[in-house]
């Protein structure tokens, strides 16, 4: 009997043996496969992040081009405030071609793919921008010159339109359902990094004497960006395609039309997108393209001041975007719209107030705080937060086009409009009023939306 109850006790301690050998050997198999999916997870958003920086870097150059350069020597007036106008019209020309680039992309992103168009967009707008730098000007070619210009610059808009829904789309569905807005928020970053580089790289050239900036120096920024261009190409041919996309093509799940599903299928998230983009892509390219003309020709500051200042400002939101991403998955997204409109509608007129104080702390203060809490608290969640109101179906093409026409919007309009108010009301008041309209309207676009952070991304 004792040696029967022995030998039980030594199998089932032979089975508790086996059961913990199996126990261990899952876990460790488990922490090998979590550990593998981090590593993917932060290749996909560094290859996403890092795309990003060149795309903002390659359409911000113009924006700064267009404000200190392109009114010289594409569009050459004896009036300088036409040559300006003209100048800036042609950078909104970019804007107006980002929801084509939007449509055509994330039409073929949600059908074919979203790797194989994250790098056809890169490549396009690389190539555009090289190509501006190869230009010759007005004196030389004569009207061919902006048309040339325009041209390319429809080319930037183009890729530009199909590349951020790409990229925030391979990250929204690599992510960890509970970091979603945080690694969302890592490609919004590549804004301010591109920012910091656009105006950096112009700072440089323009301290040259100025017969050497328009000669050959303005064209350094434009040129450089093919190096940028091949680095990310070749970074992004190592990323794995979407895992959602990916089910959907082995369930045959593929949408036959996913822009006429994004627009008619959710009318009101693709309404909704554009109202909640509006104040914030207005607000940016206020502050970074405006501002330039403003603080260069009606207030006589240096062009290197206001550039430095606006490095400082993107330097900062380098860190708030992030910190606002992370917050976006503890208190949801639609609170930073909230705040971020009713922050615009406070400090539209004081932001101008101050800096026409004309002091360079007060300046570099006021843009730092405008970009940080006017831009970085909406675009922060944008990345995670757009592609989740649509269906992964219709995903690309939804958050892509009503991102897109939004920017066109808010992105091109508003520089032209407010330049012209300055120069119809003599001052700026006409200009506050109007970024004041356009953060009501994201007040009532958050107002309508819905909360998405804690639903899965298959569920959306």
């Amino acid at each position: 009997m004792v040696a029967y109850r022995s030998a039980a006790a030594r199998r089932v301690l032979n089975q508790l043996e086996k059961a913990m050998e199996i126990t261990q050997a899952a876990a460790a198999y488990g922490a090998a496969a979590s550990e593998q999916k981090d590593r993917r997870v932060g290749r996909v958003v560094f290859a996403s992040a890092l795309g990003t920086i060149i795309e903002w870097y390659d359409f911000l150059i113009y924006g700064a081009a267009a404000a200190l350069v392109f009114n010289k020597l594409f569009f050459p007036s004896e009036d300088p405030f036409l040559g300006t106008m003209a100048a800036l019209g042609s950078a909104a020309v970019g804007f107006f071609a980002r929801p084509f680039g939007g449509a055509v992309f994330g039409y073929f992103g949600d059908r074919l793919g979203r790797k194989s168009m994250l790098l056809l967009t890169l490549v396009i707008m690389g190539l555009g921008t090289f190509a501006i730098g190869l230009l010759p000007t007005y004196a030389q070619i004569g009207i061919w010159a902006p048309i040339l210009l325009i041209l390319l610059r429809i080319v930037q808009g183009i890729g530009l339109g199909g590349e951020w829904g790409g990229a925030a789309l391979m990250v929204l569905e690599h992510a960890p359902a509970r970091r979603r807005g945080l690694c969302g928020s890592l490609v919004q970053v590549g804004f301010p990094i591109g920012l910091i580089l656009s105006a950096g790289v112009f700072g440089l050239v323009s301290k040259l004497p100025e017969e050497e900036f328009l000669s050959w120096g303005w064209r350094v920024p434009f040129l450089s960006s093919l190096v940028l261009v091949i680095l990310g190409a070749f970074i992004r041919l190592k990323v794995e395609e979407s895992p959602v996309f990916e089910a959907m093509k082995a369930k045959k799940e593929i949408a036959r039309n996913p822009l006429a599903e994004a627009i008619f299928r959710h009318p009101k998230s693709f309404l909704v997108a554009i109202g909640l983009k509006i104040s914030e892509v207005s607000w940016v390219y206020m502050l970074t393209v405006f501002v330039v003309v403003y603080a260069t020709t009606r207030l006589g500051l240096p062009k290197a001041q206001i550039l430095d200042a606006i490095m400082i400002a993107a330097a900062i939101e380098i860190v708030t975007i992030p910190l606002f991403g992370h917050l976006s998955d503890v208190f949801g997204r639609r609170p930073f719209y909230f705040a971020g409109a009713l922050f615009t509608i406070g400090f539209a007129f004081p932001m101008f107030w101050l800096l026409d104080l004309r002091d360079p702390l007060v300046i570099v203060a006021a843009v730092a705080v405008a970009l940080s809490f006017g831009h970085g608290l909406m675009f922060a969640p944008e990345a995670t937060y757009f592609p989740e109101l649509f269906g992964a179906r219709a995903r690309y093409s939804g958050a892509s086009f009503g991102f897109q026409v939004a920017a066109a919007i808010g992105g091109g309009l508003t520089p032209v409009l407010a330049t012209w108010l300055t120069q119809k009301w003599s001052g700026t008041a006409g200009v506050s009023l109007m970024l004041i309209a356009l953060a009501l309207v994201t007040l009532i676009a958050a107002f309508c939306a819905h909360e998405t952070r804690n639903r899965s991304v298959a569920e959306l």
